[in-house]
């Protein structure tokens, strides 16, 4: 049973990646700062924002929309991860860690989705 959006696995997965997003854009080149940077923080921010704010409403509609807003910066960030990658701003052990933590975000917010959609995901409100 669940009472916060912080005992949701998807939530706390998503929060370890956005707190790695920071650590790693924090080394990005200057120039980046309003670029790539902020958007790749945006994006991050946007998974477990998303959760937290559909957690909490009533209908199963709203819950999924939320849910596959969430869905939607996860792939944004998995672009951003990539670019990251490929314009030497990360190191392949940096791409690795990224890369393993948003498919495991991804993994338990599909799963949680799956729970929403079949009634199992039970919470008190």
């Amino acid at each position: 049973m669940t009472f916060s959006f912080t005992d949701i696995v998807a939530w706390q997965k998503g929060y370890q990646f956005v707190l790695m997003t920071y650590r790693i854009t924090q080394k990005f080149p200057d120039f980046e700062k309003y670029g790539l940077s902020s958007q790749f923080q945006r994006a991050a921010v946007s998974i477990v924002a998303n959760i937290a704010e559909g957690y909490k409403k009533l209908s199963k509609a709203d819950k999924l929309r939320f849910m596959n807003i969430a869905q939607g910066s996860i792939e944004e960030c998995r672009c951003y991860v990539m670019l990251s990658k490929d314009l030497g701003y990360i190191t392949e052990e940096e791409y690795q860690e990224l890369s393993f933590n948003i498919e495991g975000t991804s993994f338990y917010l599909n799963a949680y989705c799956k729970a929403i959609k079949d009634n199992k995901a039970i919470q008190d409100q």
